[in-house]
């Protein structure tokens, strides 16, 4: 019943334990997981017509500059360029200058997202809408 990193590490779900191991069945995960990146980029870079932006996110886009650097290398036939000193220190940009797509590390914020898909489920069901007229008005007059 194991699937994912777990499944074909047989070690851990957590990139950071596998990229630290070096057990080969770690690098057959983290290779797979890469390659699989690549194979998607590929496809929505034919679909699309190219890129213009590569956007690492989530727990390993933001915090994995390993797989970082290798989701690049693989990708270097779209003209992507890594700038390996911002790649380690996890700025917002690690592409180079030269490189033809951008690559940018986003935070990803889940509980802001959550919170606001919430909101609009709500606004579109009606339930924030207000039964008592606002207690206080602010008027400004120039």
């Amino acid at each position: 019943h194991r699937s994912g990193l777990l499944g074909v590490s047989g070690i851990s779900d957590d990139m950071r334990d596998l990229l630290a191991s070096q057990s080969a069945a770690a690098k057959e995960a983290v290779d797979l997981f890469t390659y699989r990146i690549g194979r998607e980029l590929g496809s929505l870079a034919g679909a699309l017509g190219g890129l213009d932006v590569l956007v690492f996110t989530g727990g390993i886009g933001e915090h994995a500059s390993a797989v970082r650097e290798r989701v690049c290398q693989d990708a270097g036939w779209l003209g992507i360029r890594l700038d390996s000193a911002a790649n380690e220190q996890g700025r917002e940009r690690i592409s180079t200058s030269e490189s033809r797509v951008s690559v940018l590390v986003i935070p990803t914020d889940e509980d802001l997202m959550i919170a606001r898909h919430t909101t609009a489920v709500l606004k579109d069901h009606g339930a924030l809408e207000s039964r008592q007229p606002p207690t206080r008005t602010a008027v400004g007059r120039q």
